[in-house]
């Protein structure tokens, strides 16, 4: 059969640099930090003590209250972020069938927050006070059980869990589902919030996170010579994606089409980075999009700002890509603004992406001052880019030794 072609039609976002698409683009074009002290507990005792957390979040504009303390807070961001896509997106209910359309929204880990403060009521009150509502309130795929609900969609409803990867993983599987008839319409992204005493003790514990309490906003440093680790963030990413000749039937906005989609594992080691399963992952995503490397203008990096992560992603690049042109590739870490969202960063930083092939800018990369020698391709250094982007690549690699490569495309 031939694959039908996906076009991105809506975008949303839950974010430490703004709780809206232009609120968050204008942020990141700008350079602004969404990175400070952790204020959600008391996290004096943990030597990490910044975080990227959503400022300024009302989850009454998108679901009843009462409803809504049912749910832990990544269901929150997750719903918020695909009702802004659906809205953007403005499908009429006559434009799609019911049947057709459905969910692919995840997370990383879940309701961790929500399982930490049941436990603590366990403990304290006894097992009368676990709530009903925990377990549904808590698991990974109720945001999309969820929007499928407040939506009326009854095509694929499924989440799927991949560490960081999680969200491309969702894009690219739900543009799959799309391209070979499973549905005509997806939402698709992923949500993260696990800025909690037991996320953030987890990661100190590893070692992962930077320590540079004194200065939050310079702390997430990707290639930088005195990175220490990455900033832990949340917030939620999520896309409408729709076949593209029904989009342009209906006169939608295209932000972007998926044109490929890559999968691969490192078969490794479960944290350690190889260049073996991020090489092969960029260059799948190059055959399935029917493309060759000298025609991507834009990487916007998995770039977490850790010592032997962007190290190893740098010469995956360069090994995919060719030397030659790699060099020639605008590449950008909208991490060092979002801090990492774990779950949720391939959601976010696939939104990031289409919008840079739709407004033909490459947001900056920040905090770049003392360029590591070994991490020498074009970061996209200090200021935003005005460029041209006909093809973009999007990395995403997780614990476990899994990666995801999306190549979008302008229309």
């Amino acid at each position: 059969m031939t694959r039908r072609r996906v076009a991105i039609t809506g975008l949303g976002i839950i974010s430490p640099v703004g709780n809206s698409v232009e609120e968050a683009w204008a942020n990141l074009v700008a350079g602004r930090s969404g990175i400070g002290p952790v204020s959600r507990f008391d996290a004096s005792a943990f030597p990490a003590r910044i975080a990227g957390e959503v400022k300024n979040f009302e989850v009454a504009m998108w679901m009843p209250p009462k409803e809504a303390r049912h749910f832990d807070t990544f269901i929150h961001y997750g719903i918020a972020a695909s009702l802004q896509a659906w809205r953007d997106a403005g499908l009429r209910a006559s434009e799609f069938d019911p049947e057709r359309a459905g969910c692919l929204v995840s997370s990383g880990i879940g309701g961790l927050p929500l399982i930490e403060d049941t436990h603590t009521e366990y403990n304290t009150r006894g097992v009368r006070r676990i709530s009903p509502f925990f377990v549904p309130g808590s698991i990974i795929n109720m945001i999309s059980g969820q929007l499928a609900i407040m939506l009326g969609l009854k095509g694929p409803n499924l989440s799927i869990v991949t560490a960081c990867t999680t969200g491309l993983h969702s894009i690219g599987l739900a543009a799959r589902m799309i391209g070979y008839g499973d549905a005509e319409v997806m939402l698709a992204g992923g949500s993260e919030s696990t800025i909690s005493p037991l996320g953030l003790g987890g990661f100190c514990a590893a070692r992962a996170l930077s320590q540079r309490n004194h200065d939050p906003a310079r702390a997430s440093r990707p290639w930088d010579r005195d990175r220490d680790g990455f900033v832990l963030g949340e917030g939620a990413g999520v896309m409408v994606l729709e076949a593209l000749d029904a989009a342009k039937q209906r006169g939608a906005r295209i932000y972007a089409e998926v044109a490929g989609f890559g999968m691969s594992a490192d078969a490794h080691h479960i944290t350690a980075p190889s260049t073996d399963g991020p090489t092969r992952c960029m260059r799948l995503a190059l055959r399935d999009a029917a493309i060759g490397a000298e025609q991507v203008h834009y990487l916007n990096a998995h770039g977490t700002s850790t010592p032997l992560g962007d190290k190893n992603e740098s010469d995956a690049i360069k090994i995919a890509l060719g030397e030659d042109v790699a060099r020639r590739v605008a590449v950008n870490s909208t991490k060092s603004m979002t801090g990492h969202l774990l779950g949720g960063a391939g959601g976010i930083e696939s939104v990031f992406t289409a919008l840079a092939v739709h407004h033909q800018l490459s947001p900056p990369t920040i905090n770049l001052e003392h360029p590591d020698p070994e991490c020498d391709l074009d970061y996209v250094s200090g200021s935003a880019r005005s460029m041209r982007i006909d093809a973009a690549m999007k990395n995403s690699f997780g614990f476990g030794g899994t990666n995801g490569t999306l190549i979008l495309r302008r229309v």
